[in-house]
């Protein structure tokens, strides 16, 4: 049992190690970047969406 777990940490380090490629610096950023850009897109059109459906509801439910 222990074999195989110091296989799988072996296999997996080596995996790391040699076959991964990490992103450059530069396409880290600019992935940074879209992540960052998409997610400020995606609150802006639910702030969007909330700010119109509550003034439907304040029309349909007058206080």
């Amino acid at each position: 049992m222990f074999k195989r777990f110091y296989n799988y940490c072996k296999e997996s380090y080596e995996e790391l190690v040699h076959k991964t490629t990490w992103p450059t610096r530069s396409e880290l950023f600019n992935s940074a970047i879209v992540v960052l850009s998409a997610s400020l897109l995606i609150a802006v059109v639910v702030f969007v969406m909330d700010f119109c459906f509550q003034h439907v509801m304040e029309l349909i439910y007058p206080n």
